[in-house]
């Protein structure tokens, strides 16, 4: 039995978007966990500084993602996506659970910070092989009338990961004291990373491979050195179409989270709670905005949410710094809103832009080079900027600039892609 519009069976899908599911969880849980991780491996009478300390560790994380694009483009060009789908999911749900079991600078000192520093790297590498790979088997599959709702499917995974890397931290910290969370209840969501990441690798092992790869001639040359050399200019339109969804997911859902508890003292379950919402309802929007993609043209959608970003993000950044969380929740939702539709269309629109016998290779170079340059680097520049300038509008000047070059890029893609 397949899935309709695709040639992928239901066990298939459920392969390619659990390992999505786990990469997102496990970012997010990082992501909203980090003041107590600041305080616990970076302790500091600063806590600015310990913030500052545990968001370079999630961009030090980011940063080994180029590298993990060039050896997991390599394995999904060359052996076939569901080669390095495995490999993905196994090395990043050990890294989950290996961070559940790190001790703490009180126990072994600084020692602490670096293993954990190790743990992220290591994780980076595997991740940047999991978005992309599994991206690429479920579009390649899918009909030509139903690539973009198809493509949709992997950031809607993504949106379901990060509710629950919201949700289990949240329902943790509610349910035991403030002092156990900070001594031992945040090491659960990450051993229930390692959980999911067993579901996905039996699915894994069981899934079928991409037909593409049946076609795709077999050469001496190195996929990765083909996609540098010859589609440098596609991978240079990804990373500038990429930049705004990077930088907003990020200052929305982890920069964000921080600042709400720390500078604007709402409690960690009303800002968990908030996000978690947010993603609920952007989930949904992303597969309406990839059916849209589908019946209206990719270009024209796409510039709604690039165009729309511009004009209001002056005003969704001062709704977010309202002192209600209604305000709070107006303003995160727009720019979620806005966001969401960058999610549901790029992945289709960088695998649409090269050739299959590139594609893993020039896809996951091109997002992981976006997502290390200005995804998890983010919170970190945030984070400084307010604390530099003493502007908490600081961030919005970042956004602003993303969006003009994407909105440069989108003007110029091509009206029709080849797969």
């Amino acid at each position: 039995m397949q899935v309709k519009g695709t040639n992928l069976s239901p066990r298939s899908v459920m392969a390619a978007v659990s390992g999505n599911i786990l990469e997102w969880y496990d970012f997010t849980v990082y992501g909203f966990l980090a003041p107590i991780l600041g305080r616990i491996f970076f302790p500091s009478d600063d806590h600015i500084a310990s913030l500052l300390a545990s968001f370079a560790v999630l961009a030090v994380g980011y940063a080994a993602r180029p590298v993990g694009s060039v050896i997991f483009g390599h394995i999904g060009d060359r052996f076939g996506r569901k080669p390095a789908m495995i490999w993905s999911v196994l090395i990043m749900g050990a890294g989950s659970v290996a961070v559940g079991l790190l001790p703490t600078h009180a126990q072994i000192g600084f020692a602490a910070a670096l293993l954990l520093t190790a743990v992220r790297i290591i994780q980076g590498i595997a991740v940047a092989g999991e978005y992309t790979a599994s991206g690429v088997l479920v579009i390649e599959e899918a009909s030509p009338s139903s690539r973009f709702f198809v493509g949709s499917w992997i950031p809607f995974a993504m949106m379901w990961g990060c509710v629950l890397g919201s949700g289990v931290p949240a329902v943790v910290s509610s349910t035991v004291s403030t002092e156990a969370m900070s001594a031992w209840g945040w090491r659960l969501p990450f051993f229930a990373g390692g959980l999911l990441a067993l579901v996905s690798l039996v699915l894994r092992l069981y899934m079928n491979e991409s037909s593409a790869m049946a076609k795709v001639a077999r050469t001496r040359i190195s996929p990765v050195f083909a996609a540098l050399t010859r589609h440098w200019r596609e991978i240079l339109q990804m990373i500038g179409l990429l930049i705004p969804t990077a930088i907003i997911y990020f200052i929305i859902f982890v920069y964000a989270a921080s600042y709400l508890t720390d500078q604007m003292h709402f409690s960690t379950s009303e800002a968990l709670d908030i996000s978690t919402l947010n993603l609920v309802i952007i989930a949904f929007v992303v597969l309406a905005a990839g059916y849209a993609a589908d019946r209206l043209g990719y270009r024209a959608v796409f510039l709604i949410g690039v165009a729309g970003t511009f004009l209001f993000a002056w005003p969704l950044w001062y709704l977010m710094h309202g002192t209600t969380l209604g305000f709070v929740f107006a303003g995160q939702l727009g720019f979620s809103i806005l966001n969401a539709i960058g999610w549901a269309l790029s992945l289709t629109v960088l695998s649409g832009l090269v050739p299959a016998d590139v594609r893993c290779s020039a896809v996951a170079i091109g997002y992981n080079c976006c997502m290390a340059a200005f995804g998890g680097t983010t919170p970190f520049i945030a984070t400084y900027l307010v604390a530099r300038t003493g502007d908490d509008f600081a961030p919005v000047y970042y956004v602003l600039a993303a969006t003009a070059v994407s909105l440069a890029v989108v003007l110029k893609l091509p009206k029709t892609l080849e797969f």
